[in-house]
């Protein structure tokens, strides 16, 4: 695969069948989305599995990232075929009675809300956003029993859109009881990833993984509120990927904020060695066309150009006219800005940032080594680096460099291996244990000789740790070897 930058791909009913989700991991999906927001737990499950048996067929190890709902507020259900809200209406906004929003409807003039300190939380001047942030409302003033508010920005209210209050004042948990309990099932399932939304803080992603153990599941955090951009730094120490989750950023920010801060939160992760997936709306236009809009294009280029180890496709896959084609799409938008991309920025300055508070001896070790790695591979033209380890973390810490070389991951475990498939650049293969590094170093070479992915006369780096220490030890072992 030429590609280096990953492609997630959401599943839905568009793409849940065994042949589409075969066609998209052929057509170069390397991780795969399960929007736990929408559908049952055992329907979620059911792709899961779905998707296990499509990555065997093709012969490609896929990771999933199971997304989880986090909190959501919801107006009142509006009546059959919508409501039409122009700018300059009056509208009330209203607690509902029942929490569960059920008993309350919305209409033209009062918009029930499912948050009942909505009275208590919302400010004069503050700004409510319906739906997915077509429709906006600006309060006016604070009632006794609602809160006025005047539309900004019109548009139809259907069904049981959701609710965008200040999240700086919002006071539902993050992650609710629903998420601790689907994270807990999707890890029991096996699932590579659990993306967290709504996080605001370090506190919010160790309430995840507590519930997770004893699996080793990774974390997404997932930044789309301003808490999380103000926390961003304690956030990446604590997480093993990030999301820019643009849709509910562009929201709670400024939209033109919104490409600023996709290029420092894209940076600060590369520099940290946490993968970073970039999201919403990539492609949105080909849910219907058979070809992006201009501006998407440049978009995902773009992201591209920013570092990005990921660019993600939602409704694009899961509702979409025809799954296959975007995947392709995006696929060859990504190969080609890659062509023009100028990685070796990265490693000149990674080489001088301050980058991760390293607590421990072991980070600091993996770290420098990886950083050595870079610069000898470049000097000796080295084709390709192999990176043994069995958490990851090693294959992490070397693609925030973006070599020019082939970055090839090599991991005895099988969930190692399927979440290296969200890593920019790296090739993941699976490998024996070893009892000694002469050994792992060795079978490595051998392995990717094997696979084809080395040539016979050619010089390779290979990064490992000694295989009889405990999983997250320092890797220690670099060695150039010429492949004969």
């Amino acid at each position: 695969m030429n590609r280096r930058t990953k492609i997630v791909a959401t599943v839905g009913p568009a793409s849940e069948s065994p042949e589409v989700l075969e066609a998209l991991m052929r057509a170069g999906v390397d991780v795969v989305r399960l929007n736990l927001s929408h559908g049952p737990l055992d329907e979620h499950v059911q792709r899961l599995r779905a998707v296990r048996a499509a990555a065997f067929a093709v012969g490609r190890p896929i990771a999933v990232l199971a997304d989880l709902p986090g909190p959501k507020v919801r107006a009142g259900r509006f009546p059959d075929g919508g409501v039409l809200f122009a700018p300059g209406d009056i509208v009330r906004c209203q607690p509902c009675r029942d929490i569960a929003g059920v008993a309350d409807t919305s209409d033209a003039a009062v918009v029930t809300v499912d948050y009942p300190q909505l009275l208590t939380d919302v400010r004069e001047g503050d700004k409510v956003v319906v739906g997915d942030g077509g429709i906006t409302l600006r309060v006016t003033s604070i009632g006794t029993d609602s809160v006025t508010a005047r539309v900004e920005t019109g548009g139809l209210a259907q069904g049981r859109p959701g609710i965008h209050l200040p999240s700086e004042r919002f006071r539902m948990a993050s992650p609710t009881d629903e998420d601790l309990g689907l994270a807990a099932a999707m890890a029991a399932e096996g699932v590579e990833f659990l993306g967290v939304s709504f996080v605001r803080g370090a506190a919010d992603l160790e309430r995840v993984r507590e519930v997770v153990i004893p699996h080793t599941t990774r974390l997404v955090a997932k930044i789309e509120t301003l808490p999380a951009v103000e926390n961003l730094a304690e956030i990446i120490e604590v997480t093993d990927a990030v999301m820019v989750a643009r849709g509910d950023l562009g929201i709670e920010l400024p939209l033109e904020d919104v490409p600023h801060l996709q290029k420092r939160i894209i940076r600060q992760c590369v520099e940290a060695g946490v993968p970073v997936i970039t999201a919403t709306q990539m492609l949105e236009s080909m849910i219907e066309a058979p070809a992006p809009t201009r501006a998407e294009v440049s978009d995902v280029a773009n992201a591209v150009f920013d570092g990005t180890d990921a660019v993600m496709l939602s409704a694009e896959t899961a509702v979409g006219h025809n799954p296959v084609l975007v995947v392709t799409t995006m696929s060859q938008i990504a190969a080609r800005a890659e062509a023009e991309a100028n990685y070796e920025q990265w490693s000149e300055r990674l080489g001088r940032v301050q980058r991760r508070q390293w607590n421990d001896t072991s980070d600091r070790i993996t770290m420098a080594i990886s950083h050595a790695c870079a610069l000898a591979s470049a000097d000796a033209g080295a084709e390709a680096i192999l990176c043994c380890t069995r958490s990851g973390r090693t294959v992490n810490a070397m693609a925030r460099f973006r070599p020019t070389a082939r970055l090839i991951g090599l991991s005895p475990d099988p969930a190692t291996v399927r979440a290296m498939s969200l890593t920019w650049g790296v090739t993941p293969i699976q490998v024996d244990t070893y009892g000694s590094t002469d050994e792992l170093v060795w079978y490595a070479v051998e392995s990717a000789v094997t696979q084809g992915l080395i040539t016979t006369g050619s010089v390779v780096a290979v990064l490992a740790g000694a295989p009889d220490r405990a999983s997250g030890a320092a890797t220690d072992v670099l060695r150039l070897v010429r492949v004969g």
